[in-house]
């Protein structure tokens, strides 16, 4: 009994999938038959068609038959050229991108652990993470926004103006007393030069805000803090140069070697 005949009234789970299996299974062994019989069969019905049933000699025949069998075999080698060729594209295309869908996860991944870092206790913790987003930030030009907004809250949460916390210097404080920026903060320090490198790159968003940030004795020399709004923040003018970045003109907040909280 063939089981892929249809019994009225009887219904088998599976039945047309397991079927279609096996004449795939079929089509793929017998490929190779078929294709012989074609080279060996073909060649000589489209000689005797072509003759018209004209008589010829039958060494001319034989030429005949020997010339299509070979414009066949051509034809069939070009098709498994091709479809090869096909073939090796897609796999290197699948292979391109689970090799890039490997690329992103990594990097997410590495993001998703800088970021968590920002938030330690731990002063090294943090320093290490603010540098491994910087690295992730030189590469992929979509993912530097991203680090470079990071390092603006990093900023603007960690040295706010007016100073508030423990440990943070009173705004009153003459800035040549204010402990360097280095030294009091290091972890601030490494966002604010990491934020300057960053910017050196050609940016497709424009403005940073690192306004009402306390960035007094912050070291600011070579870095280039252009499109960055210091707008109520205290910093050198060394950092603010006022071509490249938004001052505030009411409140002098930015005034060297002095700050004055705002009012």
């Amino acid at each position: 009994m063939n089981p892929c005949v249809h019994t009225p009234g009887v219904t088998s789970p599976g039945l047309w999938s397991r079927c279609l299996a096996r004449a795939t299974t079929a089509g793929r062994d017998s490929g190779p038959a078929v294709l012989g019989a074609v080279l060996v069969v073909l060649p000589g019905v489209v000689v005797d068609h072509d003759l018209a049933g004209a008589s010829v000699a039958a060494q001319d025949r034989l030429k005949a038959v020997n010339d299509v069998r070979t414009t066949l075999l051509q034809a069939v080698g070009g098709m498994v050229v091709l479809f090869g060729a096909y073939a090796t594209w897609r796999q290197l295309r699948v292979s391109q991108d689970g090799l890039r869908a490997t690329q992103e996860g990594y990097v997410t991944d590495r993001f998703s652990t800088a970021v968590d870092q920002l938030g330690s206790d731990k002063l090294e913790t943090r320093i290490g993470g603010l540098h491994a987003l910087w690295r992730i930030a030189e590469h992929p030009a979509r993912d530097r926004e991203a680090v470079i907004s990071i390092q603006g809250a990093y900023l603007r949460t960690h040295l706010p103006w007016p100073p508030a916390g423990p440990g943070a210097p009173a705004a009153d404080v003459p800035v040549n007393d204010v402990v360097p920026l280095e030294v009091r903060a290091a972890d601030a320090q490494v966002a604010l030069t990491g934020l300057g490198v960053l910017l050196l790159q050609p940016r497709e968003q424009s403005w940073v805000n690192l306004s009402v940030t306390d960035l007094r004795r912050a070291d600011c020399d070579g870095l280039w803090l252009h499109e960055v709004n210091l707008d109520l923040s205290c910093a050198r003018r060394t950092c603010a140069r006022p071509t490249q970045a938004a001052l505030s003109s009411a409140v002098p907040t930015c005034a060297w070697p002095t700050c004055v909280a705002p009012t």
